[in-house]
């Protein structure tokens, strides 16, 4: 069984910073690509960042320059670092992961229960 537990959200004021974990555990035999996404009530989940086992990244275009994505294969572990938060990024943040378990001969995708952002004054 695998789980993908988030940590690290809160509220913070406009202009402020976060950091979030993600922790992945269980039968994992590899994990391939990780990636945070995030979703406000009545619009569509959106990628914020992703980032593949070789390392290569990708940014929405709404966080570039503000949030890095970074990960720690040795723990399973992806994290999100939010700098110069603004009220728009106020948000549910999930993680996914895309990982192969013992015994299977495909990669699925696995997300986390997701940590509430709310940025304000």
């Amino acid at each position: 069984q695998v789980q993908l537990v988030e940590s690290g959200g809160g509220l913070v004021q406009p202009g402020g910073s976060l950091r979030l974990s993600c922790a992945a555990s269980g039968n994992i035999f590899k994990i391939n690509h990780m990636a945070w996404y995030r979703q406000v009530p009545g619009k569509q989940r959106e990628l914020v960042a992703h980032i593949y086992s070789g390392g290569s990244i990708h940014y929405a275009e709404s966080v570039e320059g503000r949030f890095t994505i970074s990960r720690d294969n040795a723990k399973n572990t992806v994290y999100l670092q939010m700098n110069k938060l603004s009220p728009e990024d106020t948000a549910v943040y999930y993680c996914t992961a895309n990982l192969l378990v013992p015994g299977s001969d495909q990669y699925d995708d696995y997300w986390g229960q997701g940590t509430q952002v709310t940025v304000s004054s």
